[in-house]
């Protein structure tokens, strides 16, 4: 197969406002000259030593005003902390451009084993409790000797800390919370990852396939160990084609994939995904494809009982986040069930990943248009606000913000609630009736069957091209999918008032197949009347009219239905429960829309083909192992909603 040879800056790029070098366009506000950061920071780069004597790369920028003092806010990063070099400034620097104005000590870290530092790399490196030794490091104790560092070094600082960091560097900034120093006062996680099992890579145990093209630059060893390179070493593999698509319909098996990963190492023979057993994420994936101690033991979510209350936390995501959804949910819910005494809130927008960063006149998910100057407000009266609370001002946990800042994506307006869940949300379950109709009473049932053909899967998307991975397909419309065959249809009667769903929602499946595996995808989706307004940025093809806006979906590998760690076959045409957790939404169905269900077997090619047919691991499933199957879902399963009455 075919291999780029060339390094794709574009990857880093792609995930830009993860590093928060924000750029701004014709349809952003808030735009400021580019030399800003250069005419009013001096710029400092240190190698700072941490406790095992390996040191790591920090960029520092500290304002030239030094007739006062200033906190420090810091992001660790595995994507770099460019540009290098005395003379080479960022066009902006921290979490927004109110922040950058009004003068922060601004820190950037490449972490342990990337870029400009030392030491030996692991993706999602494990958190260790109780360290005895010095040799025994993590990011949370990376963390810590870093903000010693800068309190006791850098001059002008106020002795706080903040720190923030989107997607990855989000899971950075959970960590730090962990086994906190002293002067760490407020963090701000964002679009944070919690557990690679349930975050990016895999979903409920489903492999993403759209996270193929990323492997390489989440885990490929340096080529020269664990020193210091300032320019990428990793490939990303060129598939040749746009239709991504088209593309793994034919690659087949994943184990057809494998010959992506080789790659040139200076002075050594050609290495396979085989030959980097410790090192190679891509090896990793395949030979852990169940919940097992690697991914057990890389989780951070589980030990968030180990945050400190004198940190106060905000949690930010977004409800159309197609990355990291269950990795911002679940930081805050266990923060909150672990540390009550502590300050911590969500919030929560009508944003994909990462997008609050960018201050865009007009916030759009794909097609799906939600208001004006969204982000604006947020950086500007929310996240602002956060950190100069905490880092400049009383820091007595009186900001004036809510605990949960929540966007209602479907009258498309900003809550104030004080819990999320709201506490008066009340549970409500809807049945999927033999008639494919979406009701409130159980009624009897055969089932309804459709056939799930590999050669044919169903499409995330009728918009498919070759991306570093999708977003705009979390509010794509849906009708396509409701046309097929191979897609179920559950609908409720036009709305004769408004229906606002607030927390989780669960999938009660009960489910048969004539295969021995299968996996079950759930979609829960806004059906717009006929007269709703269709916005300027709309593809030409599509109209508003009857549009049919996906608000939740997930998957569930069928193997993992009683056991992530433990999976096992079903029995062929043996009525079965999956149950099925869906991330939580806040979206009022407004009167004169429709709320409809759509349950469907593949979803192609966000997540990998399920041979349908139970292998032990289907990263070394074979060709012949892949087997259309006739599925069948009973009228007694239901979705249990969480309504806000």
């Amino acid at each position: 197969m075919k291999r780029t040879t060339r390094i794709l800056l574009l990857s880093i790029l792609l995930i830009a406002f993860a590093n928060s070098c924000k750029k701004t366009s014709k349809k952003d506000v808030g735009a400021i000259d580019e030399n800003f950061v250069a005419e009013n920071y001096t710029k400092q780069e240190v190698d700072i030593e941490m406790r095992d004597g390996v040191k790591l790369h920090t960029t520092i920028y500290a304002p030239k005003d030094t007739s006062k003092t200033y906190p420090i806010v810091m992001q660790r990063t595995p994507y770099s902390s460019r540009p290098y070099g005395a003379g080479e400034f960022r066009r902006r620097i921290g979490p927004n451009i109110n922040m950058m104005k009004e003068g922060y000590i601004v820190v950037y870290q490449d972490v342990r084993g990337r870029w400009m530092s030392e030491g030996h790399y692991e993706n999602m490196r494990a958190y260790i409790p109780n360290k005895t030794s010095n040799d025994q490091v993590d990011e949370s104790s990376d963390t810590y000797d870093t903000i010693d560092w800068l309190v006791n070094n850098v001059d002008n600082n106020n002795g706080r800390v903040g720190l923030w960091g989107i997607s990855y560097p989000g899971f950075y900034a959970t960590y730090g919370t962990i086994d906190p120093h002293p002067a760490l006062k407020a963090s701000s996680p964002q679009a944070c990852i919690g557990d690679f099992f349930f975050d990016d890579f895999h979903h409920n145990g489903a492999y993403l396939l759209s996270y193929f093209r990323a492997t390489s630059l989440f885990g490929t060893a340096r080529p020269n160990g664990d020193q210091p390179v300032d320019t990428a070493w990793y490939e990303l593999p060129d598939i040749g084609t746009e239709d991504q698509y088209q593309f793994f319909l034919e690659a087949g098996p994943l184990k057809n994939l494998n010959t992506f990963f080789e790659y040139d190492v200076p002075d050594k023979p050609k290495l396979t995904a085989n030959d980097m057993t410790d090192d190679f994420f891509w090896n990793e994936l395949k030979e852990h494809p169940n919940y097992d101690e690697l991914w057990q033991r890389r989780g951070l979510i589980q030990h968030l009982d180990k945050t400190a209350n004198h940190v106060a936390t905000m949690i930010v995501g977004g409800w159309f986040d197609a990355e990291d959804l269950y990795g911002p949910l679940e930081t805050y819910k266990n923060i909150e069930k672990y540390n009550q005494g502590a300050y911590n809130t969500m919030v929560f927008g009508p944003w994909d990943h990462g997008r609050w960063a960018r201050r865009s006149e007009r916030n759009l998910v794909g097609n799906y248009y939600f208001g004006d100057s969204i982000s604006t407000f947020y950086q500007d009266q929310i996240e602002t606000k956060f950190f100069h609370h905490f880092l400049k001002g009383e820091g007595d946990g009186k900001t004036g913000l809510p605990e949960a800042y929540v966007f209602d994506s479907g009258k498309k307006e900003w809550s104030e609630l004080p819990a999320w869940p709201p506490k008066e949300a009340v549970k409500q379950r809807m049945f999927l009736s033999d008639n494919q109709e979406l009701t409130a009473e159980e009624r009897d049932s055969k089932g309804v069957q459709f056939i799930s053909d590999v050669k044919k899967p169903v499409p995330y998307s009728e918009d498919i091209k070759s991306v570093f991975t999708p977003r705009k397909y979390m509010t794509d419309d849906q009708r396509f999918a409701a046309r097929r065959g191979d897609v179920l249809v559950f609908e409720t009667e036009v709305l004769e008032d408004d229906l606002t769903l607030a927390g989780p929602i669960m999938a009660n499946l009960k489910v048969a197949t004539t295969g021995t595996a299968a996996d079950w995808i759930v979609k829960v989706i806004d059906v717009h009347p006929a007269d709703s307004e269709t916005n300027e940025e709309m593809q030409d093809h599509l109209k508003m009219s009857n549009y049919h806006l996906m608000v939740r979906s997930e998957v569930l590998r069928g193997r993992f239905r009683n056991s992530f760690a433990e999976p096992e076959p079903f029995t062929p045409n043996k009525k079965t429960n999956v149950d099925i957790k869906l991330q939580d939404v806040y979206h009022t169905f407004k009167k004169g829309h429709k709320l409809q269900v759509q349950i469907q077997s593949t979803w192609f090619p966000l997540i990998d083909l399920n041979p349908q047919t139970y292998v032990e691991n289907i990263f070394k499933a074979d060709e012949e192992d892949f087997k259309t199957q006739t599925h069948t879902v009973f009228g007694d399963s239901s979705l249990e909603f969480s309504v806000l009455k």
